[in-house]
């Protein structure tokens, strides 16, 4: 039974929020919970929207954090549709689109990200994807249902995580795809050359069709509709739909007009916040893409895009909320599917942060884990490629700090618990 004493409001209901929601309870919280958010659809979870649900794996249904009767039965006031539009911190009000305002003791930020936009040309054109949210996908998998019917052609603007995905699961169905990316690799900035160049191999084997060096400089249509894409090295790409992958930019306007601190740009954006989630208010509070935090084990602040950060990082700012120790130090951790590939990732290798990159196991068979080393021979990252029940043996090395020979780390005869 809820006793309102007190009233923690989370905006955003994504996973974070809705783990924050669900941790507050856990822990004995008998207060208000007010969950926020700006879609109408329950808190879901986005891996699936680019992995499963796209290719038809997985169902709707199957992506939502809760079934539709858990936020009643744990007494929490879900107000889907209704985005907060200010956030007063000297009255601890929030205002709702709709006009209502909420008074809260303690307050969550879990506004999350949304994707970058490409500012050409043609941008408006019917068959033109971004994909961050449900209905995103809802409308992206039946384009690629068409296009794959009528052997029609997708372009990618972006090679990075969305862009493979989504390549992969047009190849799936049957579409021509084309990925225009402007660096000499996939994922370049993420994984370096060495593990970009092996993407590309993976995708060009399945007929996806790379142009590397360029960017996308206009969209053209025809009644309304695209029909192909061009580049500023002056190629012609046709097209029957494009999917704009370039990135995503983490959801502030609310934190910064209500006078939070933010990273700056170097460190990825998004709202400041301490290892313990805390921003500059001390009753104000951020977690999952919107995050920026210290980060005790790499010694600087971190902005984490991925699924595992909200999963992980909801519960962490509910308990700071409720007045816990916590200490957000978790190894940040990922995952993809492409085609029979999977992958986990571990760790964090910024670009020039690593000195080489070591390989243990068969990359040719696309069964290996590769690891990111710095100069001193650390283990800042690791990435197990169709390899499973190693992901936390990476995150110890790295979480070690030790320096570790790069013979021994390579060999796969050693155990990764014996480094």
């Amino acid at each position: 039974m809820v006793e309102a004493h007190e009233t923690h409001v989370i905006v955003g209901a994504g996973l974070a929020g809705a783990k924050a929601a669900e941790t507050l309870r856990a822990e004995g919280f008998t207060g208000r919970v007010i969950l926020v958010g700006e879609e109408r659809e329950a808190p879901y979870e986005r891996p699936g929207l680019s992995k499963g649900f796209l290719t038809g794996a997985a169902s709707r249904d199957d992506l939502f954090v809760h079934d539709s009767h858990w936020y009643t039965e744990h007494d929490i006031e879900l107000r889907i549709g209704d985005p907060a539009t200010r956030l007063d911190r000297q009255s601890r009000t929030l205002q709702l689109a709709d006009g209502t305002v909420l008074t809260y003791d303690k307050l969550l930020i879990a506004t999350g990200s949304a994707p970058r936009t490409l500012d050409v040309p043609g941008i408006d054109l019917g068959g033109v994807h971004y994909l961050r949210k449900l209905p995103d996908a809802e409308r992206l998998r039946a384009s690629l249902q068409t296009l794959g019917r009528e052997n029609g052609r997708l372009l990618l603007v972006g090679a990075g995580w969305i862009g493979l995905e989504v390549a992969a699961a047009a190849r799936g169905y049957g579409a021509e795809v084309t990925v225009v990316e402007p660096q000499p690799t996939p994922l370049h900035g993420v994984l370096g050359p060495e593990l970009g160049e092996f993407f590309a191999r993976l995708h060009e084997d399945r007929g996806v069709h790379f142009h590397f060096g360029a960017g996308v400089t206009e969209i053209e249509g025809e009644d309304g509709m695209v029909l192909a894409a061009h580049t500023d090295d002056g190629d012609e790409h046709p097209a029957h739909a494009v999917l704009i992958g370039i990135g995503a930019a983490p959801q502030t306007a609310l934190a910064e007009a209500a006078g939070l601190a933010l990273a700056p740009r170097e460190e990825g954006g998004g709202i400041a916040v301490d290892s313990a989630l805390r921003s500059s208010d001390p009753d104000v509070f951020a977690a999952g893409d919107v995050a920026a935090a210290e980060h005790p084990l790499f010694g600087r602040r971190l902005r984490v895009e991925h699924w595992a950060n909200a999963l992980n990082g909801g519960p962490a700012a509910a308990r700071s909320m409720l007045g816990q120790p916590v200490v957000y130090d978790r190894v940040p951790y990922f995952f993809s599917d492409q085609y029979d590939l999977g992958l986990e990732y571990s760790g964090y290798a910024a670009p020039g942060s690593y000195d080489h990159v070591v390989v243990r196991g068969d990359a040719g068979k696309r069964e290996f884990i590769a690891f990111w080393q710095d100069p001193a021979g650390r283990v800042l990252a690791g990435m197990n490629v169709n390899v499973w029940d190693v992901a936390g043996g990476i995150q110890q090395l790295v979480r070690s700090g030790r320096p570790i020979d790069p013979d021994r780390l390579a060999d796969p005869a050693i155990p990764l618990g014996e480094l």
